[in-house]
């Protein structure tokens, strides 16, 4: 693979802001580009503009120096007074991750004379015509972090290891050890929910992996399963115990907060679940992670480190990139169970001995542009 030259920056600016609202797998997958700006501008001050349901990721991350949050269940009242505070940030470079119209007004706003954004290409609802730098045309089907990356390459940013400062607090771990005081070893982590019903795996099919899971050789423990899911998920989280009867599970269903899912998965011994944020969550403290695929692509959003265990089916119509399925999640049916518990058992045995928080060094993946 080749790699292209990166020129550091002189002189670095003094306040940058980076734009990405929403999605909480996009939020999580641009930490790698937040440690990047932190370690080649130690002195900067780094903002990030969130949205509150991404916001708990964000708080007092060690290398944010402030969080801006747009209130979305206010819109569009909260819009005006949000760019208003963009405005007063007087900010050097604005860094456009979002790619939509919302962002690229924010973007325009902010005053910044720096404006990145994605090429006309790769964005949505004429965002390119807000940003004055852009960077090169992404394939459509590129892992959205390597994506997030090529922009701190054209910023000049030094290559470092890929991290993304995720690290429970003492706070956080202190609850997760109660949480998890009497539950035994290996966990598995088994996500339910995701924010769209057409990536959604079956209760019947998840119980089913729970059994085959718990099923093993004498003298060999079974994963004891952690189901983890927010509100929405109450009513999944409940088909899967009745498919389950007797067997033992801890429910955090609607019983955690989102911050608390990162010192779970860092005690968890792998997970498996549908395209989600929580999925990105645990590959970033290096638990390993089963993903399930069929209305997305793992090509182009697998969690990083992750990706050689994903599953998908062979079904002419996937990836369809339809939020509701018209013929009833037929290719997330089509996982069978047991295929997804044999990728359990080998993704936890491969990172059996790697060492949690693990690091690549940002120019293993960069390519010439």
């Amino acid at each position: 693979m080749a790699v292209a030259s990166v020129t550091l920056r002189t002189p670095p600016p003094r306040r940058v802001l980076i734009l990405l609202l929403g999605s909480i797998g996009d939020v999580v997958r641009a930490l790698p580009l937040l440690g990047r700006m932190r370690e080649s501008w130690p002195a900067a001050h780094l903002a990030w503009a969130v949205e509150p349901k991404s916001e708990p990721i964000l708080r007092s991350h060690p290398w944010l120096n402030e969080l801006i949050v747009y209130d979305r269940t206010r819109a569009p009242w909260s819009f005006v007074p949000f760019l208003r505070r963009i405005r007063r940030g007087r900010f050097d470079v604005v860094i456009d991750l979002q790619r939509h119209l919302k962002s690229g007004i924010t973007s325009l706003s902010s005053g910044a004379p720096e404006r990145w954004g994605f090429a006309p290409a790769n964005v949505k609802e004429f965002n390119h015509w807000f940003s004055n730098r852009q960077i090169t045309v992404q394939p459509r089907m590129r892992l959205k972090l390597e994506q997030y990356q090529v922009f701190g390459d054209a910023l000049g940013l030094a290559s470092t290891p890929l991290r993304f400062g995720l690290e429970p607090s003492p706070e956080v771990q202190a609850r997760v050890a109660r949480i998890l005081a009497d539950t035994p070893r290996p966990r598995l982590g088994v996500i339910l929910g995701s924010s769209w019903p057409s990536r959604l795996y079956f209760p019947e099919s998840v119980a089913a992996v729970i059994r085959n899971l718990a099923a093993q050789p004498i003298g060999v423990p079974g994963f004891f399963p952690i189901l983890i899911g927010g509100r929405e998920e109450l009513a999944l989280a409940l088909a899967v115990q009745r498919e389950l009867r007797d067997l033992p599970v801890l429910d955090l269903t609607g019983k955690t907060r989102l911050e608390d899912l990162a010192g779970i998965f860092a005690e968890c011994d792998a997970a498996c679940g549908p395209d989600s944020g929580p999925m990105h969550i645990a590959a970033a403290v290096g638990c390993p992670v089963v993903s399930l695929w069929g209305a997305t692509a793992a090509l182009r959003s697998a969690p990083w480190g992750s990706a050689e265990f994903a599953l998908s089916a062979e079904i002419p119509c996937s990836p369809c990139y339809l939020r509701r399925c018209p013929i009833g999640g037929e290719c997330m049916r089509r996982i069978a169970p047991e295929d997804v518990a044999a990728m359990v058992r080998r993704a936890s045995a491969e990172h059996a001995h790697t060492p949690r928080g693990f690091a690549l060094d940002s120019a293993s993946i960069r390519q010439t542009r």
